[in-house]
């Protein structure tokens, strides 16, 4: 199984278009963090970089499913997809490979980023004058925003063989996952109805591992998703 892991992010890299995606995830945060006067942290003037955790869910949104949207559509367009499913390995096992995959290349999206805390923490007055344990929690959460995206893409692309349609699909329910719930809760006053629609939010649990506390509450949510969705995408490709 990890040989296809691999040889899914070997070709992830392979292809320019993979270091172009994750070109443009960097440059924009960077943008946003450093240039850009209404987020810039030198313009913010606190050892806090909290521009990086509000705004990277919305290039994710985008980010995640351009990564996942050719691992099962292009397969099945190419024709290998066959080949695949009559190897020995099993749906689950080649969903979850994929899958892996698609984290694994997010993480090492979300790895430069940490030069950003090494600068804060050097900018600091006094030097080290930043919330560690928010910035852990903070960036933990960032890891599992993107493993969500990831399935949901993961998932999109098992719907169709066009990778185009796989990344509409999976930014809209991304989309409709992070921030549509949200605006659900905004419109509505307090009642049992808005608290359960909060929590079924991401942003509502993303911020909460953001305050540096990992609730297993939070956990349980995030790999319930995933689980959920992988076991989706199985049964998907099992009855196609």
């Amino acid at each position: 199984m990890m040989s296809l892991v691999w040889k899914e992010v070997n070709s992830f890299f392979n292809n320019l278009t993979g270091y172009l995606i994750i070109s443009v995830f960097l440059v924009a945060l960077g943008l946003l963090v450093w240039v850009f006067p209404e987020t810039s942290v030198l313009q913010y003037g606190f050892a806090d970089l909290e521009a990086l955790f509000v705004y990277t869910p919305y290039v994710f949104v985008f980010m995640v499913p351009a990564i996942t949207m050719r691992m099962i559509a292009e397969e099945k367009r190419s024709g290998t997809w066959e080949l695949l499913m009559t190897s020995p390995l099993k749906p689950y096992q080649i969903v979850l490979a994929k899958y892996l995959a698609g984290v694994l290349v997010v993480v090492l999206a979300l790895l430069p980023t940490l030069i950003y805390y090494y600068s804060i923490y050097q900018l600091g007055a006094p030097k080290g004058n930043i919330d560690s344990a928010g910035f852990i929690g903070s960036f933990f959460g960032m890891i599992l925003i993107g493993a969500v995206f990831a399935a949901i893409g993961l998932f999109s692309s098992s719907l169709t063989d066009n990778q185009i349609t796989a990344f509409v699909i999976g930014a809209f329910i991304s989309f409709a996952l992070y921030f549509g719930f949200t605006a659900l809760v905004s419109l509505m006053q307090m009642s049992s109805m808005a608290i359960f629609l909060e929590d079924l939010s991401l942003n509502y649990h993303y911020e909460s591992m953001s305050r540096g506390v990992i609730a297993s509450g939070d956990l349980f949510f995030f790999f319930g998703l995933i689980a959920s969705l992988i076991i989706l995408t199985t049964l998907m490709i099992k009855k196609q």
